[in-house]
Parts: structure tokens; sequence; C-alpha cells
């Protein structure tokens, strides 16, 4: 069975994201797990971290209902608010992943891709890692 650790908080649920697991999911048997950072908006300004961690726990019912739906078994966590540790965290606690797909914003938007987290990530740890760059979902959509 094919193990799959999705990285994402603004952009999950969007349906570059959902494209990329529903192929995965095509491929054969797989499992998915769902981190998502509590990390705050597009901003770097004010945030509240309990409203950080609320959305965060929202977007990731979301997203498991939305994986389950395509036949997969999906799991999921609300991780530390630094993305490279949350990361860290699973993968150190759980059996290993074939593959990390991480979804950011686009480059001008986005905090993560301005830290360079897709290849820092690569760097980091050995799993193979995609880059799905999607489009951030409102909180009511």
């Amino acid at each position: 069975m094919a193990r799959y650790l999705v990285v994402a908080n603004l952009t999950l649920g969007g349906e570059q994201l959902l494209a990329t697991v529903r192929d995965r999911a095509a491929a054969g048997d797989a499992e998915i797990h769902v981190l998502v950072p509590a990390s705050s908006g597009a901003s770097w300004h004010a945030h509240d971290e309990d409203s950080d961690v609320r959305l965060a726990h929202e977007r990731l019912q979301h997203a498991i209902e939305q994986f389950s739906e395509l036949g997969v078994e999906v799991t999921g966590e609300v991780g530390d608010f630094r993305p490279i540790e949350a990361i860290g965290d699973v993968l150190r606690r759980e059996p290993p992943f074939d593959e990390i797909i991480l979804s950011t914003l686009p480059s001008g938007p986005s905090k993560w891709m301005r830290m360079d987290l897709p290849r820092r990530v690569e760097r980091a740890y050995d799993v193979p890692v995609t880059h799905v760059v999607g489009a951030a979902r409102t909180p009511a959509g």
C-alpha cells in the first residue's frame, strides 16, 4: 500500500490538490495522512493562535471527508505552526511515507514559498516531494 503525507493549510480542499490526491488514489491501494500546520493566513502580520488552530481543524475535517470519498484510507492531524517542524514530527512518529505532497499558495502570497519550504523539505527528509500550487479556499468554501 502506498502511503502519502499531504501537507497543506490554506490550499487544503482546493481543486489542484484534490486532483493530485485523486491521481494517487487511482494508481492503486493508497493511504493518505493529512497534516495541517496551524499557521496563520497569507499575511505575516498579527494573528490569533486559537483561531489558527480552529481553522486548521475545520480544514482538516473537510479534507478527510473529501479524500475519503476517493476510496482511500485517510487520517490526519493539525501540527506545529512551523511546517518544517510539523512534517518532521509526523515523519519521526509514523511509518515511512512514499511521497510528501506539499500544497502551497503561489509564490507571491505564499509564506511557505518565501521560506523555500518545498526545497527545504526535500533537503531535510529522505522522501520524494511533489509540490502542488493551489488557490486559497475561503472559510465558507
